[in-house]
């Protein structure tokens, strides 16, 4: 069954194939104005001007005049931990006292605070919450995700969350990926013996997650107080022998080495980047290694931004992600992700777009699906209310200016 969207006023980021965008290539953002998109199946099949559509929309079974709107790839939310039980607003009011971030961690707030939950919730009860929420993303225009664990802490707790995340792929129209972050922070038994920890990550739930197929990717929480950069190394050097690619926390609360630890595993993304010298920032440059850049974090937690103008100005491939979470960034509207970079960045909403769709699905290994409008790639699509410009978007950061979004050639909201 082929759908036709026709009089688009503009559609936005059309390429003829993907490539990940470095530096001052981060604002092209090509778009065709007065355009069509048809959709044939879960895929886009053709796109152009209208001057050039050569069917009658009658010849479809299903036609959108999409006068005065605008079409664009869904966002692509490359690091989140969408699946966790429960809230944490106590820690926001502890926030708004004055508490810091570490405070809060010290006195068992934060990670060991959602893994004490984790512990007590049943997987069917994680699943139905974690169901909601994507569902509550995709309404909000994100076609592509990636879940990571971490608030497990223990054998059993890591095992729930990826077999519930392993779930919500199966139950999920959008690519959704999978990251073992089981090296998010020091369960407190360990304290006096985290290379304990560390052996039990490496030796025990390693295996079982590679045996069981249940991640993508592996992850290491590299900051002061939490993870050195050389247990890093050892954590992600042992996921890559099974087969899972490094996606690294790195360099939030201090300027923690995280970024090389990263590079020098040939992580496919560092994320955070709230600290950072310029050594770190010449290292990302000169890498393979994707910056993602994580706003509403350093929104919520009153911290400094990520030095986005420099990094893009050194020639860094940036993305953009929502760090959903119910800690740091209890929310995961990427719209106001695209804002708040602009807003608080400085990314021109060019660079934001770019880095919220094709690069982050390349921040997520899924460039080849998803992240922009190109024949043959699934119709995962937001259709915009009608809007005076693209800039209204993120300038208009307290509307929803979304109409609709598909999933797989399907309008789902």
């Amino acid at each position: 069954m082929a759908t036709l969207i026709s009089n688009i006023k503009l559609l936005v980021n059309t390429r003829s194939e993907s490539c990940l965008l470095r530096g001052a290539a981060l604002s092209q953002l090509p778009c065709l104005e007065k355009a069509y998109l048809i959709v044939e199946g879960p895929h886009i099949a053709e796109y152009g001007e209208m001057k050039k559509l050569g069917h009658q929309p009658e010849a479809f079974a299903f036609h959108v005049d999409a006068t005065g709107k605008m079409v664009l790839p869904s966002w692509c939310d490359s690091h989140t931990h969408l699946v966790f039980a429960g809230s944490r607003e106590g820690e926001f009011i502890d926030k708004i006292k004055g508490a810091s971030y570490a405070e809060i961690a010290a006195k068992g707030g934060g990670i060991l605070a959602s893994a004490k939950k984790i512990a007590a919730i049943s997987e069917e009860a994680l699943y139905q919450q974690s169901y909601k929420r994507l569902q509550e993303v995709i309404k909000l225009g994100t076609g592509a995700i990636e879940i990571k664990s971490g608030y497990g802490l223990s054998i059993d707790g890591e095992l729930k969350m990826l077999r519930v995340i392993k779930r919500l792929k199966a139950a999920s129209a959008i690519p959704v990926k999978t990251t073992f972050l089981g090296a998010h922070a020091v369960p407190s038994a360990y304290n006096k013996n985290r290379q304990d920890y560390i052996r039990l990550v490496v030796e025990e739930m390693l295996p079982v997650i590679a045996k069981e197929g249940l991640a993508d990717f592996v992850d290491v929480f590299c900051e002061t107080n939490f993870f050195t950069p050389e247990e890093t190394a050892y954590i992600c050097d042992t996921g890559k022998s099974y087969g899972l690619l490094p996606k690294i926390h790195a360099n939030q609360l201090h300027v923690s080495g995280g970024v090389q630890a990263g590079i020098n595993v040939n992580a496919l993304s560092v994320d955070h980047l709230e600290s950072l010298d310029e050594a770190a920032i010449a290292a990302l440059a000169e890498s393979n290694t994707i910056g993602t850049l994580l706003p509403t974090a350093a929104f919520f937690l009153r911290m400094h931004y990520p030095p986005a103008r420099d990094l893009i100005t050194a020639g860094c491939a940036v993305a953009l992600a929502s760090d959903y979470n119910p800690g740091s960034s209890p929310s995961g509207n990427m719209n106001f992700v695209v804002a708040l970079s602009c807003i608080q960045l400085k990314l021109l909403p060019e660079e934001a777009i770019n880095a919220a769709t094709i690069n982050g699905a390349f921040a997520m290994g899924v460039q080849d699906e998803v992240g922009s409008i190109t024949a043959g790639k699934k119709a995962n699509l937001i259709l915009t209310k009608e809007i005076p410009s693209l800039h209204y978007l993120p300038y208009a950061f307290g509307e929803n200016n979304i109409e609709k979004v598909m999933v797989s050639g399907e309008w789902m909201f």
